[in-house]
């Protein structure tokens, strides 16, 4: 693996995040119901995004929120998606950007992190558990919160 970097979304790199492949089936799984609804009352100034660039190249991506305000405790300190290119999944770039996430969050004084995540055989529990993600609800839709102590 090579040199893996943070970068901020920007017109730069907006076209080659939206363009990262994803596996057969992993479709279903980019957007749990949850994080759609929560969308319309994201606040911009409390969304923190990042591509992930290998050798400088982007190869994924994370979206996040820090809203110590949040009505919602699950969505205070969040990863609202992170994608990694199907071709390179596996090999520590969704690893990477999970923990600068979590990096982040831990300097604005959160001590956890939480995911949403729809259950199923394709979908991101295993990566999430792998993490140290331990569940600790579920949504009124019947997705899984996940937490991360920091």
């Amino acid at each position: 693996m090579g040199e893996l970097t943070l970068e901020e979304l920007s017109a730069r790199n907006i076209v080659a995040a939206n363009n990262l492949s994803l596996k057969p089936g992993q479709e279903q799984f980019i957007a749990p119901v949850s994080y759609s609804v929560a969308a319309s009352v994201i606040n911009p100034a409390t969304s923190w995004q990042r591509v992930v660039l290998l050798d400088g190249v982007v190869a994924g991506f994370i979206h996040g929120n820090f809203d110590p305000n949040s009505e919602h405790e699950e969505f205070r300190a969040c990863i609202w998606r992170i994608n990694v290119n199907a071709e390179i999944q596996g090999q520590g770039v969704g690893k990477f950007a999970a923990e600068a996430l979590a990096a982040e969050a831990r300097d604005r004084g959160f001590d956890h992190v939480n995911v949403i995540w729809e259950p199923g055989a394709d979908g991101p529990e295993a990566f999430f558990h792998r993490l140290g993600f331990v569940d600790v609800g579920e949504t009124q839709y019947g997705e899984i919160i996940g937490s991360l102590k920091l």
